[in-house]
């Protein structure tokens, strides 16, 4: 499912019309960006947590010539998984395919 689809199933479920539904969603996303940009958590009860983890620099190799090299500290969005979320994929509903 893409973001046109998420928008589309929004606007079927809440008879809102669909070019609100996408501002709607473009609008969360874009909040929810600027709050992990500012190192906020966001939380949704029931479905999960978006964070902003940080990762130490280290010392990598380049892949092509197997040198040495620095890699900086840098932030990395995840995601954690609510527990609501986790359960109604164990019971199957929206499971991926085997």
């Amino acid at each position: 499912m893409n973001k046109q689809d998420l928008a589309n199933q929004v606007a079927d479920v809440t008879g809102i019309a669909r070019s609100d539904t996408a501002r709607a969603i473009d609008a969360l996303l874009d909040i929810i960006t600027e709050s992990l940009a500012k190192g906020e958590e966001v939380r949704l009860v029931g479905f999960g947590s978006f964070v902003a983890g940080v990762r130490k620099a280290t010392t990598g190799r380049n892949p092509r010539t197997g040198d040495p090299m620095n890699l900086a500290e840098s932030v990395s969005p995840k995601f954690r998984v609510g527990r609501n979320l986790k359960t109604a994929c164990n019971r199957g509903n929206g499971a991926a395919a085997e």
